[in-house]
């Protein structure tokens, strides 16, 4: 109903019922919920009556019903994150993920224009598999041992020292 005249004038008379089954066939692997999302986010997104591909596109959930930062925002939130990066406090553990895999050197070593392309490619690739309900993970930093070794005497100090100095021959 929201682009009715637009879809009229696309398939005037018989071919409104070609459109409307090759809609149907093209989009039965969808729930009916995706379909909704979709409608829905073409509607405010677009004037227009939209494409198939379109359609299947805005079914898709989108990064913020993830809590997923935009490809840009968690670029640069990986860029300035501080060290020790697995310590640091993510919008969202994907964006430490993509960083590892993009290499933190590399990322900070190189500007922008060059680093942006790997570190979204990563980032949407670790997006999808949120999507697809993956569960991501900090590394596990394991702690320092507890060791409390008492200091060496004097006289053991000085009995380490001139071993040290029969090796080295001095």
């Amino acid at each position: 109903m929201a682009y009715h005249n637009q879809f009229h004038k696309a398939f005037p008379g018989d071919k409104a019922n070609v459109a409307k089954q090759l809609w149907l066939h093209s989009l039965l692997d969808l729930s009916p919920e995706e379909i909704i999302r979709g409608c829905r986010r073409s509607i405010r997104e677009s004037a227009y009556l939209p494409t198939l591909h379109t359609i299947r596109e805005l079914s898709k959930p989108s990064l913020t019903e993830f809590g997923l930062p935009d490809p840009h925002s968690a670029y640069l939130e990986a860029c300035r994150a501080t060290s020790p990066k697995a310590d640091y406090n993510w919008s969202h553990i994907a964006v430490y993920h993509a960083g590892r895999a993009a290499d933190w050197y590399f990322l900070a070593n190189n500007a922008e224009r060059t680093a942006f392309p790997v570190f979204k490619d990563h980032y949407l690739r670790i997006c999808q598999q949120v999507l697809d309900g993956e569960e991501l993970a900090l590394p596990s930093t394991p702690a320092l041992p507890q060791e409390h070794n008492t200091p060496l005497s004097l006289e053991e100090r000085r009995e380490k020292l001139r071993e040290l100095r029969k090796e080295l021959g001095l």
